[in-house]
């Protein structure tokens, strides 16, 4: 089997259009959509959710890094100024674009399970499955890391720069400190399970128990040192080393939900290359990550189920437009929660879930003036019996993105979590445990059939990241994109997509785009953004309209014959640097 899919792609032709960076306006949650000016460049673009990130990621560019390079001190950074959503005690995938070679390589860093779980991990005595944010604080739910093993590996095959280079912003930050941004105090102030252990306590909080303010200086020594230890000794220092000890102590022993994870599972961790899945969605080829993670598949799956109707036509927010959209998630989610999960596990028809015949199947069931309600999986071609039940996984949204093309055309889409905001809230030398185990279905067996997302040891819990790449009809790529936000990721990465190839839309406006969603229930509507106008439409239709805040945090780059344009969701406080 192959490992990975070769996408032929010529040159991209650059013009001098100059430096720039778009405009950090973070709303309070709930206020709608704000309107950015997209950053434009000729030679290279970071795109990241926070501008100290991405100028991390951009002075790296400018000392002569490739993409590769950029996204490992754009991570490391990340890791410090916005701990709820990733960093090395997380997991990550990453989707890099050789443009010499014209290969799409889809690297695999999502954490496992320890060889200890069990089957019943998240049910209580009597079966149940547990409260949410009861099992995922401490250490019950801590996967096996594997963001540095997976950047490691990226950067044995494709890094530029000498790997302690790329700490350097990360721990000179965490020894000097930041401030506390609006969003990241927010976050301290609502997140319950933050005050539930003395570390995070300590860290993010005042001494009597309040959010540290905006604007406080936060450093983080204990980081930094975590940081050159890494630097100068490689990550087998993180996975088999002091800093691997520590974490493995700190899970087993802290007295909230201690976990099962040993010092062999951190030193077994293996990072992944899978393969890419790709579609022709109108002669536009959009590939992503296959499985575990459901995101790219998923999305794919939208794709071509929309490929029977002319959304060019239509307003994006019309009820029509809106309407096909969510009867496509519908269809396309049903067959994620049936058939998705780690492939090692569970054997994913992904030739046959992309199939053009049986997506036009699936899509017959689409009425464009009535909503189908939910729906059951398809019978994907050679699909013959029922082996798999759905399973249940919350999949809450706490996570990042960055999308990053050097001045060689080479680009990475890196899309990385923790899971939920601030993970386990166990922080170990200075950095915060995922709860990934969280992701697995809480019940392993339903009407005596297993679920294919259950627990099971050394298995990735399957995610919905979709880092996503599109090449136009002559191969060249066009668009870097993906984005945070649980498993409504799938349907924020498929809006954009839409919105360039149907809408016409360069990628600031197609990410500013309203948010638009539907799981196979409730068709969700971005609150604030002017969509509630269109719910009585949409319930005339059969709808069960539903207006939440949905935090997206899409950021991408558009390479058009002219140069780099380059986006950042207005949702959150990300920032595009070029040049």
């Amino acid at each position: 089997m192959p490992r990975f899919t070769e996408i032929r792609a010529g040159a991209v032709a650059l013009v001098l259009i100059g430096t720039a960076a778009a405009e950090e306006i973070p709303p309070e949650p709930g206020t709608g959509t704000l309107a950015r000016t997209p950053a434009v460049a000729s030679t290279d673009m970071v795109v990241a959710a926070n501008p100290l990130a991405a100028e991390a990621g951009a002075r790296i560019l400018r000392a002569g890094g490739g993409a590769i390079d950029a996204a490992i001190a754009t991570q490391m950074v990340l890791n410090l100024v916005e701990p709820q959503s990733s960093g090395i005690g997380g997991g990550a995938f990453l989707l890099y674009y050789d443009a010499v070679s014209g290969v799409v390589t889809s690297y695999d860093g999502r954490e496992v399970a320890p060889a200890a779980v069990a089957a019943d991990q998240f049910l209580d005595p009597d079966g149940a499955p547990r409260g949410y944010l009861d099992a995922l604080v401490g250490g019950h739910a801590v996967g096996v890391p594997g963001l540095l093993k997976m950047l490691d590996r990226a950067h044995r095959e494709h890094g530029l720069l000498p790997w302690p280079d790329l700490f350097a912003p990360a721990i000179d930050l965490a020894a000097a400190g930041f401030r506390i941004s609006p969003r990241l105090n927010r976050l301290i102030e609502k997140v319950p399970t933050l005050r539930r252990l003395d570390a995070t306590v300590g860290y993010f909080m005042t001494e009597d128990g309040a959010a540290k303010p905006v604007g406080t200086v936060l450093a983080n020594p204990r980081l930094a040192e975590t940081f050159r230890l890494i630097a100068e000794h490689g990550v087998e220092v993180f996975y088999s080393g002091a800093i691997g000890h520590d974490l493995v102590a700190a899970v087993q022993t802290v007295p909230i939900n201690p976990g099962r994870l040993t010092t062999a599972d951190l030193a077994g961790y293996q990072a992944r290359i899978r393969n890419p899945v790709c579609l022709d969605y109108r002669g536009f080829t959009v590939c992503g990550m296959g499985p575990p993670s459901s995101g790219g598949l998923t999305s794919l799956q939208m794709l071509g189920l929309l490929r029977r109707f002319d959304l060019g036509r239509l307003d994006p927010n019309s009820a029509t437009a809106v309407h096909l959209f969510a009867e496509a998630g519908r269809l396309a989610f049903a067959d994620r929660d049936l058939f998705i999960a780690d492939p090692d596990y569970a054997p994913v028809p992904v030739a046959a879930l992309l199939n053009r015949a049986y997506l036009a199947q699936r899509a017959a069931l689409i009425d464009p003036k009535r909503s189908h309600g939910p729906v059951v999986a398809g019978r994907p071609p050679g699909i013959t019996g029922g082996h798999w039940v759905p399973g249940t996984s919350p999949e809450l949204p706490a996570t990042s993105h960055l999308s990053i093309v050097d001045r060689n055309a080479n680009a990475v889409a890196l899309t990385t979590s923790i899971e939920f905001a601030f993970g386990s809230a166990l922080m170990v030398r200075g950095f915060l445990l995922n709860n990934q185990l969280t992701d697995f279905s809480f019940v392993p067996t339903r009407d005596g059939r297993a679920v294919a997302n259950r627990v099971e040891p050394g298995k990735r819990p399957r995610s919905s990241m979709a880092p996503s790449l599109v090449f136009d009809p002559d191969g060249r790529l066009m668009l870097v994109i993906g984005s945070p936000g649980g498993s409504r990721i799938i349907c924020y990465v498929a809006k954009v997509i839409v919105g360039v190839i149907d809408w016409g839309l360069d990628v600031q406006a197609a990410i500013d785009l309203p948010n638009r969603c539907n799981r196979n229930g409730d068709t969700d509507l971005e609150r604030g953004t002017g969509l509630a106008r269109i719910g009585d439409a949409l319930e005339a239709m059969g709808h069960i309209v539903a207006e939440r805040d949905m935090n997206s945090g899409l950021h991408g780059i558009m390479i058009t014959e002219t140069g780099l344009i380059g986006a950042a969701d207005p949702r959150r406080e990300g920032v595009a640097i070029g040049r």
